[in-house]
């Protein structure tokens, strides 16, 4: 293939070809994923909402998400909070 066709190819594709700015990828900006400390945080956020950002150092989230998830159990809403309390240990990330 050669021309115009066979640029747009390329640049739909993601290959690289003379005269193209390279285009990063779409999750470059994201950390890594699946790193011990928030895989066990999420796993103990799971069972006890709150207890996962308390092993990550975040006193006041683990205490909101403790406080959340014993107020949403009144309405038999409470693994709304586990679930919630999870995604949050699972998904932080310390500030540089």
């Amino acid at each position: 293939m050669r021309g115009r066709r066979a640029q747009e190819w390329r640049r739909n594709t993601g290959l690289r070809a003379p005269g193209l700015p390279a285009i990063p990828s779409r999750n470059s900006h994201c950390a890594p994923t699946g790193s011990t400390g928030n895989v066990i945080a999420a796993l103990v956020s799971f069972f006890i909402p709150g207890l996962g950002q308390l092993i990550q150092g975040r006193v006041l989230a683990a205490l909101g998400f403790f406080i959340l998830s014993g107020v949403l159990w009144f309405f038999l809403l409470g693994w709304i909070g586990h679930i919630l309390a999870t995604i949050d240990a699972a998904v932080w990330k310390p500030k540089s």
